[in-house]
């Protein structure tokens, strides 16, 4: 198994030579680079991910495949919730908030129901596994 920082790495790129379109296990997905602060180093990261767009609403899900911890992007964002955002040839800057309660709730069922390892993952872990609204920032 490559190193999870060099997967990422080759993931990025071709992400970005592509125009988004990427192979492997991401072929057909929906798939977004979303670039975080860092909490501590204030370092900039970027993460490939999958995303559910609902209408003008887009989401993403710090599943960290069913892993006992939320994955590092998530406090990231939680310190910086200024993120940017890149999805096909489109980059632009937005807001990344936690989505609660019930709503999270429905909209994580949604999303198990289209990719049924999100459920399996919410299944192995005892957290609940955030789900993030990002929201384009206007000037």
């Amino acid at each position: 198994m490559p190193d999870r920082n060099d997967w990422n790495r080759q993931t990025v790129e071709e992400f970005r030579a592509n125009k988004g379109q990427v192979g492997g296990i991401w072929e057909g997905r929906p798939l977004l680079l979303l670039t975080t602060t860092g909490a501590k180093s204030g370092q900039r990261r970027t993460n490939p991910m999958m995303y559910l767009r609902e209408g003008d609403r887009l989401f993403v899900f710090a599943s960290r495949g069913g892993g006992p911890t939320n994955p590092d992007w998530y406090h990231n964002l939680v310190a910086h919730p200024e993120v940017t955002v890149e999805i096909g040839d489109q980059t632009y800057p937005a807001i990344a908030k936690p989505v609660t309660g019930e709503e999270r709730d429905s909209i994580y069922a949604r999303w198990a129901q289209q990719y049924p390892q999100f459920g399996e993952y919410q299944e192995q872990t005892s957290r609940s596994i955030p789900v993030i609204e990002l929201t384009p920032r206007t000037a």
